[in-house]
């Protein structure tokens, strides 16, 4: 299998609480966990409110899989309510190299 990169960037609406998205975030892992394809996520905030979600998978399959479940999976809903989805960018990268 080709370990898979998903980079999704985004901004949250405006009046969205910062900690109560990074919890949305935190309370979707059971189901990411139970895709069984999920290696490592990161969630990050930079300065200017761009938002990184930086999820490993074992491979693209496995990332389409889990994107396609994952908009009817109830924990989605808070997360995917405060995500300004105009600014939401998803692509998929092939891993080539991964320390730590």
């Amino acid at each position: 299998m080709t370990t898979t990169a998903e980079i999704v960037t985004f901004r949250l609406l405006p009046g969205s609480d910062p900690h109560a998205f990074a919890k949305a975030a935190a309370d979707m892992e059971p189901f990411l966990q139970e895709t069984g394809g999920m290696i490592s996520r990161h969630l990050s905030v930079d300065d200017d409110g761009l938002w990184t979600d930086h999820i490993l998978w074992t491979s693209l399959e496995a990332a389409k899989k889990a994107a396609a479940q994952i908009m009817q999976h109830p924990a989605a809903e808070p997360f995917v309510k405060m995500i300004d989805g105009p600014s939401a960018n998803m692509r998929h990268a092939t891993v080539h190299m991964q320390k730590g």
